[in-house]
């Protein structure tokens, strides 16, 4: 565990500081993405539907290729080059499509997110490295506050600066990242002693030998599923929030933004506040179960739902069911040996990428069948209730798992 007190500090500021600027970025573009593929692409909004999947499936594509590639050089060379390395990915992607002159240019600044962008596995690599195992639910928690505190920002501005053009909110989320990262170079320590990085193997980076080799950790498996079948889940909303709010309710992209606005504020408030005394008082487990089950009374509410108001409340609510990932990662994170923590994050990441490649290609394009002209039923609520339905499958293989926790020093 990363120790020293002042560059602990040092360290966890600037990490937190890098989600929350993460997370304004992404969130100042979400508002306008809608309205820029339209006006790249001249497709209706439920066309645009269906481009936005692709796009997303493009970021989710090299993520999952490359996730495990970008924590196996983390375990290697030390958190610091690859945190530093993703942050200025993040930045040329955010910058090539905020002055994309064609639809193409999309699909390649998300391709390249997806590939040297990733923010989260770095960011849970570090915060493991300067936390003690039963402490990592909480740091994980600290993770998603600092999300959920860009997300309140970064929507608002974004739905502000939509009335200057669907360019400037992507310029300026690219101006954020490249001054996060040369503030980066001058005051990020290396959290990860050299003591425990391990030599660099390319049959471990890449998604199918990095799960071979962490399968043999007694216990990872079944959590990596939950953990997948939740991520697909809950990108509901990251997928489809954008596409299903305008056509269910009405919504211009300012409204868009608000909606955004307070899923950030109820991510902020349960993730720093609640998720590490939950975890003290009812454990990783039920802390996941309460979630989850608030997450899919959400998700099935929100599928018949026409009243906007009520959908507004019910993303103050959302923050019950963001405390079940710090929680499940933490499962998987206490299972793990200290020098395969970034492996384990790189996976993670990886398996994110699958469920929000699936989120992507599954969700909007029920969206955008069931909204079509010509549906055989008109019912944008469909893709909610697809995301219901795995909620009920992880909550169900969630309790199959054993209370039991393995020693990962047996590992």
């Amino acid at each position: 565990m990363f120790t020293d007190p002042v560059l602990q500090k040092r360290a966890q500021r600037f990490v937190l500081l890098t989600v929350f600027i993460y997370a304004v970025g992404f969130g100042i573009i979400t508002p306008v993405l809608p309205e820029l593929i339209q006006e790249l692409s001249g497709a209706s909004l439920s066309e645009a539907t269906r481009l936005g999947a692709w796009i997303g499936a493009a970021y989710a594509i090299f993520q999952f290729l490359l996730g495990p590639l970008m924590g196996n050089l983390g375990d290697r060379f030390g958190r610091r080059p690859v945190f530093l390395f993703s942050l200025f990915g993040f930045g040329v992607d955010f910058l090539l499509m905020g002055l994309a002159p064609s639809i193409i240019w999309l699909f390649i600044g998300r391709s390249i997110a997806g590939g040297l962008g990733a923010i989260f596995g770095p960011a849970n690599a570090a915060m493991a490295d300067m936390s003690r195992a039963e402490d990592r639910a909480a740091s994980f928690g600290k993770v998603g506050a600092a999300f959920g505190l860009g997300f309140i920002l970064g929507p608002a501005l974004g739905g502000l600066l939509a009335d200057y053009g669907t360019r400037l909110p992507f310029i300026l989320a690219a101006a954020l990242a490249f001054a996060n990262g040369i503030y980066g170079y001058f005051v990020f320590p290396e959290t990860m002693p050299k003591e425990r990085q391990r030599p660099f193997q390319w049959r471990r980076a890449n998604p199918l030998g990095a799960l071979a080799n962490l399968a043999k950790i007694k216990g990872i498996l079944p959590i990596a599923l939950i953990y997948f079948l939740w991520v697909w889940a809950t990108n509901i909303y990251p997928a489809t929030w954008t596409f299903f709010a305008p056509i269910q309710f009405g919504w211009d992209s300012k409204m868009v933004g608000i909606s955004l606005t307070l899923v950030g504020v109820s991510l902020l408030l349960f993730q720093s506040l609640v998720i590490g005394r939950a975890v003290k008082r009812f454990g990783e487990r039920n802390t996941a179960i309460i979630g989850m089950a608030f997450g899919l009374a959400s998700f099935t509410i929100t599928a018949f739902l026409t009243n906007g108001a009520i959908a507004l409340l019910l993303n103050v609510l959302n923050g019950f069911s963001g405390m079940a990932m710090p929680a499940i990662n933490a499962m998987m994170s206490r299972r793990t040996p200290p020098s395969q923590q970034g492996e384990l994050q790189g996976l993670n990441g990886s398996m994110s990428a699958l469920a929000f490649l699936m989120a992507q290609l599954v969700y909007n394009n029920i969206l955008a069948t069931f909204t079509a002209d010509g549906a055989p039923v008109y019912f944008p609520g469909a893709p909610f209730l697809v995301a219901a339905g795995l909620s009920v499958a992880t909550l169900l293989a969630l309790l199959l798992v054993s209370k039991r926790e393995p020693d990962p020093e047996q590992n």
